[in-house]
Protein backbone atom coordinates (compact mmCIF):
# COMPACT_ATOMS: atom_id res chain seq x y z
CA UNK A 1 0.00 0.00 0.00
CA UNK A 2 1.32 3.53 -0.70
CA UNK A 3 0.10 5.93 2.31
CA UNK A 4 0.92 9.59 2.13
CA UNK A 5 0.78 11.26 5.11
CA UNK A 6 -0.34 14.98 5.43
CA UNK A 7 -0.61 17.74 7.72
CA UNK A 8 -3.47 20.45 7.02
CA UNK A 9 -2.20 23.69 8.66
CA UNK A 10 -3.86 26.92 8.37
CA UNK A 11 -2.43 30.07 9.66
CA UNK A 12 -5.95 31.51 10.96
CA UNK A 13 -7.07 30.01 14.48
CA UNK A 14 -9.81 32.08 16.32
CA UNK A 15 -8.12 30.50 20.02
CA UNK A 16 -4.62 30.32 19.02
CA UNK A 17 -3.54 32.35 15.86
CA UNK A 18 -0.11 31.72 13.37
CA UNK A 19 0.07 28.67 15.93
CA UNK A 20 1.34 26.88 13.05
CA UNK A 21 4.67 29.33 13.34
CA UNK A 22 5.11 29.08 17.38
CA UNK A 23 8.31 28.53 18.43
CA UNK A 24 8.96 25.39 20.99
CA UNK A 25 12.03 25.31 22.06
CA UNK A 26 13.85 26.66 19.05
CA UNK A 27 11.40 24.42 16.72
CA UNK A 28 8.03 25.64 15.09
CA UNK A 29 5.25 23.67 15.76
CA UNK A 30 4.98 21.88 12.72
CA UNK A 31 8.25 21.54 12.32
CA UNK A 32 8.18 19.31 14.98
CA UNK A 33 4.86 17.49 13.96
CA UNK A 34 6.29 17.44 9.76
CA UNK A 35 9.98 16.10 12.19
CA UNK A 36 7.76 13.33 14.19
CA UNK A 37 5.39 12.01 11.27
CA UNK A 38 8.04 11.45 9.33
CA UNK A 39 10.03 9.11 11.67
CA UNK A 40 7.08 6.81 10.66
CA UNK A 41 8.06 3.98 9.05
CA UNK A 42 4.65 3.27 7.01
CA UNK A 43 4.84 6.78 5.03
CA UNK A 44 5.84 6.74 1.12
CA UNK A 45 6.24 10.88 2.01
CA UNK A 46 4.71 13.37 4.75
CA UNK A 47 3.79 17.08 2.70
CA UNK A 48 2.23 20.00 4.55
CA UNK A 49 -1.22 21.56 3.26
CA UNK A 50 -1.57 25.48 3.65
CA UNK A 51 -3.34 28.05 2.67
CA UNK A 52 -0.99 30.55 3.54
CA UNK A 53 2.66 31.58 1.94
CA UNK A 54 4.34 32.19 5.32
CA UNK A 55 3.50 28.50 6.60
CA UNK A 56 4.62 27.29 2.90
CA UNK A 57 8.25 29.13 2.78
CA UNK A 58 8.95 28.76 6.53
CA UNK A 59 8.18 24.20 5.87
CA UNK A 60 10.33 24.66 2.22
CA UNK A 61 13.45 26.74 4.44
CA UNK A 62 13.64 23.87 6.62
CA UNK A 63 13.86 21.00 3.64
CA UNK A 64 10.12 19.88 4.41
CA UNK A 65 7.49 19.42 1.55
CA UNK A 66 4.40 21.57 1.43
CA UNK A 67 1.79 22.88 -1.20
CA UNK A 68 -1.08 25.47 -1.16
CA UNK A 69 -4.33 24.62 -0.56
CA UNK A 70 -7.68 27.17 -0.72
CA UNK A 71 -8.33 29.17 2.41
CA UNK A 72 -11.99 28.17 1.87
CA UNK A 73 -11.82 24.38 2.64
CA UNK A 74 -13.93 23.81 6.13
CA UNK A 75 -12.06 20.64 7.35
CA UNK A 76 -8.77 19.28 7.08
CA UNK A 77 -10.28 16.37 5.38
CA UNK A 78 -11.30 18.54 2.30
CA UNK A 79 -7.61 20.25 2.60
CA UNK A 80 -6.30 16.82 2.47
CA UNK A 81 -8.36 16.31 -0.91
CA UNK A 82 -7.10 19.22 -2.38
CA UNK A 83 -3.08 18.47 -1.55
CA UNK A 84 -3.29 15.12 -2.97
CA UNK A 85 -4.72 15.92 -6.14
CA UNK A 86 -1.62 18.02 -6.26
CA UNK A 87 0.95 15.60 -4.85
CA UNK A 88 -0.06 12.24 -5.77
CA UNK A 89 -3.22 11.24 -6.67
CA UNK A 90 -1.88 6.88 -7.50
CA UNK A 91 -1.59 6.83 -3.64
CA UNK A 92 -4.04 4.12 -2.09
CA UNK A 93 -4.43 5.95 1.03
CA UNK A 94 -3.73 9.58 2.78
CA UNK A 95 -2.92 9.58 6.73
CA UNK A 96 -4.49 13.00 7.99
CA UNK A 97 -2.02 14.57 10.88
CA UNK A 98 -2.97 17.14 12.76
CA UNK A 99 -1.14 20.40 12.55
CA UNK A 100 -1.61 20.99 16.09
CA UNK A 101 -0.02 17.94 17.91
CA UNK A 102 3.77 18.76 17.91
CA UNK A 103 4.84 15.75 19.60
CA UNK A 104 3.01 13.08 17.76
CA UNK A 105 4.41 9.65 18.03
CA UNK A 106 5.43 8.23 15.08
CA UNK A 107 4.20 5.05 16.23
CA UNK A 108 0.95 5.94 16.25
CA UNK A 109 1.06 6.04 12.95
CA UNK A 110 2.00 3.36 11.85
CA UNK A 111 -0.26 1.44 14.03
CA UNK A 112 -3.06 3.06 12.02
CA UNK A 113 -1.57 2.63 9.14
CA UNK A 114 -1.33 -1.47 9.53
CA UNK A 115 -5.27 -1.56 9.35
CA UNK A 116 -4.87 -0.08 5.84
CA UNK A 117 -5.04 -3.04 3.55
CA UNK A 118 -7.19 -2.25 0.60
CA UNK A 119 -10.51 -2.78 1.67
CA UNK A 120 -10.21 -0.74 5.01
CA UNK A 121 -12.36 2.29 4.08
CA UNK A 122 -11.69 4.98 6.78
CA UNK A 123 -9.92 4.53 9.96
CA UNK A 124 -8.84 5.81 13.32
CA UNK A 125 -7.40 6.26 16.63
CA UNK A 126 -8.77 5.35 19.91
CA UNK A 127 -7.85 4.85 23.28
CA UNK A 128 -9.20 3.46 26.51
CA UNK A 129 -10.19 5.94 29.31
CA UNK A 130 -9.02 6.12 31.68
CA UNK A 131 -9.77 9.03 34.32
CA UNK A 132 -13.15 10.53 35.11
CA UNK A 133 -12.15 14.21 34.18
CA UNK A 134 -11.61 12.81 30.10
CA UNK A 135 -14.99 10.54 30.51
CA UNK A 136 -17.07 13.30 31.04
CA UNK A 137 -15.33 16.28 29.47
CA UNK A 138 -17.28 17.38 26.15
CA UNK A 139 -14.57 18.45 24.37
CA UNK A 140 -12.93 14.76 24.30
CA UNK A 141 -14.99 13.11 22.19
CA UNK A 142 -16.13 9.12 23.07
CA UNK A 143 -16.12 6.23 20.51
CA UNK A 144 -18.63 3.46 20.87
CA UNK A 145 -17.20 0.16 19.03
CA UNK A 146 -18.62 -3.23 17.55
CA UNK A 147 -16.65 -6.41 18.72
CA UNK A 148 -14.82 -6.28 15.34
CA UNK A 149 -13.95 -2.66 16.30
CA UNK A 150 -15.70 -0.75 14.03
CA UNK A 151 -17.28 2.62 14.89
CA UNK A 152 -20.84 2.65 15.96
CA UNK A 153 -20.87 6.19 16.92
CA UNK A 154 -18.87 9.37 17.60
CA UNK A 155 -20.28 11.51 20.70
CA UNK A 156 -19.12 14.54 23.09
CA UNK A 157 -21.75 13.07 25.80
CA UNK A 158 -20.22 10.17 27.72
CA UNK A 159 -21.38 7.08 25.69
CA UNK A 160 -22.80 4.38 26.62
CA UNK A 161 -24.91 5.47 29.45
CA UNK A 162 -25.06 3.37 32.19
CA UNK A 163 -28.34 3.17 33.63
CA UNK A 164 -28.66 2.42 37.51
CA UNK A 165 -24.95 2.67 38.04
CA UNK A 166 -23.11 5.89 39.96
CA UNK A 167 -21.27 7.72 37.57
CA UNK A 168 -18.37 6.92 40.18
CA UNK A 169 -18.41 3.18 39.53
CA UNK A 170 -18.76 3.73 35.43
CA UNK A 171 -15.02 3.24 34.76
CA UNK A 172 -14.96 -0.23 37.14
CA UNK A 173 -17.69 -1.04 35.36
CA UNK A 174 -17.15 -0.69 31.72
CA UNK A 175 -14.73 0.12 28.72
CA UNK A 176 -14.94 3.71 27.46
CA UNK A 177 -13.09 5.04 24.47
CA UNK A 178 -11.86 8.47 23.57
CA UNK A 179 -11.40 9.53 20.01
CA UNK A 180 -7.19 10.55 19.08
CA UNK A 181 -7.93 12.53 15.95
CA UNK A 182 -5.81 11.00 13.30
CA UNK A 183 -7.66 9.78 10.15
CA UNK A 184 -6.89 7.41 7.23
CA UNK A 185 -8.71 7.41 4.37
CA UNK A 186 -8.66 5.03 1.59
CA UNK A 187 -8.10 7.77 -1.43
CA UNK A 188 -11.44 7.03 -3.59
CA UNK A 189 -13.33 7.16 -0.67
CA UNK A 190 -11.68 10.24 0.55
CA UNK A 191 -12.96 11.52 -2.75
CA UNK A 192 -16.20 10.55 -1.85
CA UNK A 193 -16.95 11.90 1.60
CA UNK A 194 -15.79 15.43 0.53
CA UNK A 195 -18.61 15.67 -1.90
CA UNK A 196 -21.20 15.01 1.00
CA UNK A 197 -23.49 17.66 2.40
CA UNK A 198 -22.72 18.34 6.20
CA UNK A 199 -25.11 15.83 7.89
CA UNK A 200 -28.02 16.13 10.86
CA UNK A 201 -25.47 14.32 13.49
CA UNK A 202 -22.39 15.77 12.11
CA UNK A 203 -24.62 19.45 13.14
CA UNK A 204 -25.50 18.42 16.47
CA UNK A 205 -22.55 17.12 17.49
CA UNK A 206 -19.98 19.32 15.73
CA UNK A 207 -18.45 16.39 15.14
CA UNK A 208 -16.81 15.94 10.67
CA UNK A 209 -16.72 12.07 11.13
CA UNK A 210 -20.80 11.48 11.57
CA UNK A 211 -20.76 12.68 8.56
CA UNK A 212 -19.29 9.82 6.98
CA UNK A 213 -21.47 6.97 9.64
CA UNK A 214 -24.46 9.00 8.70
CA UNK A 215 -24.15 8.21 4.60
CA UNK A 216 -22.94 4.43 5.14
CA UNK A 217 -19.20 4.20 5.30
CA UNK A 218 -17.54 2.71 7.84
CA UNK A 219 -14.44 3.56 10.36
CA UNK A 220 -12.19 0.72 11.46
CA UNK A 221 -11.01 1.93 15.04
CA UNK A 222 -6.95 1.09 15.92
CA UNK A 223 -6.59 1.30 19.67
CA UNK A 224 -3.31 3.07 21.20
CA UNK A 225 -1.86 3.30 24.14
CA UNK A 226 -0.40 6.31 23.25
CA UNK A 227 -2.34 9.36 24.30
CA UNK A 228 -2.87 12.92 22.00
CA UNK A 229 -1.86 16.35 22.92
CA UNK A 230 -3.00 18.28 21.21
CA UNK A 231 -3.23 22.19 21.20
CA UNK A 232 -5.83 24.87 20.77
CA UNK A 233 -4.37 27.59 23.17
CA UNK A 234 -1.64 29.00 24.61
CA UNK A 235 -1.76 27.38 27.75
CA UNK A 236 -1.84 23.80 25.98
CA UNK A 237 1.54 25.15 24.12
CA UNK A 238 2.94 25.25 27.92
CA UNK A 239 1.72 22.37 29.30
CA UNK A 240 2.78 20.04 26.32
CA UNK A 241 6.10 21.69 25.77
CA UNK A 242 6.42 21.06 29.87
CA UNK A 243 5.64 17.38 29.29
CA UNK A 244 7.77 16.25 26.57
CA UNK A 245 10.74 18.69 26.66
CA UNK A 246 11.64 17.63 30.13
CA UNK A 247 12.67 14.63 29.12
CA UNK A 248 9.08 12.37 29.96
CA UNK A 249 7.95 12.42 26.41
CA UNK A 250 9.12 11.17 22.55
CA UNK A 251 10.48 14.61 21.48
CA UNK A 252 13.45 15.02 19.24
Amino acid sequence: MKIIGIIPARFASTRFPAKALVDIEGKSMIRRVYEQASQATQLEKVVVATDDERILNHVEEFGGVAVMTSSDHQSGTDRCFEALQKIDAAADYVINIQGDEPFIQPGQIDRLAEVLDGQTELATLVKVIEDQETLFNPNSPKVVLTRQHQVLYFSRHTVPYLRGLPESEWLSTHTFYKHIGIYAYRTDILAEITQLPVSPLEKAEALEQLRWLENGYTIKAVITPDDSHGVDTPDDLHRVARKFLSGSGPAS
